[in-house]
């Protein structure tokens, strides 16, 4: 059965309507089953309601690039580096600033001089 798993997060989620990491694994399950439109509820849930979930800021950047909204992820990926650098989370941090400058025209090849 394909969806176990999603029966499974979503009856978790019954119990613990506010839990961080079930919003997130939600929204990756979703995704992983291309229902986007709830993909991006349960991400946006967390950007909103749950500014401090550094790993959120990567994926819904992601999927506003996905669906042609550049301006929204760079918006993203701008606050998920601000959350990262309070959290200290110098990976997470890393990979916002290398998308950013991916969807900001920049390359590694670039001069910053």
């Amino acid at each position: 059965m394909q969806n176990t798993r999603l029966e499974k997060l979503l009856e978790f989620f019954k119990n613990e309507p506010d839990d961080e990491f079930l919003k997130y694994a939600l929204a990756t399950e979703y995704l992983r089953i291309n229902d986007t439109e709830k993909a991006l509820f349960y991400y946006e849930d967390l950007y909103h309601n749950h500014p401090k979930y550094v790993g959120n800021y990567y994926h819904l950047g992601k999927l506003y690039e996905a669906l042609n909204r550049a301006d929204d992820a760079i918006t993203v990926y701008e606050k998920g580096m601000l959350a990262a650098k309070e959290a200290r989370d110098n990976h997470a941090l890393g990979e916002l600033q290398a998308v950013y400058m991916e969807l900001k025209g920049f390359d590694d090849d670039d001069d910053d001089y």
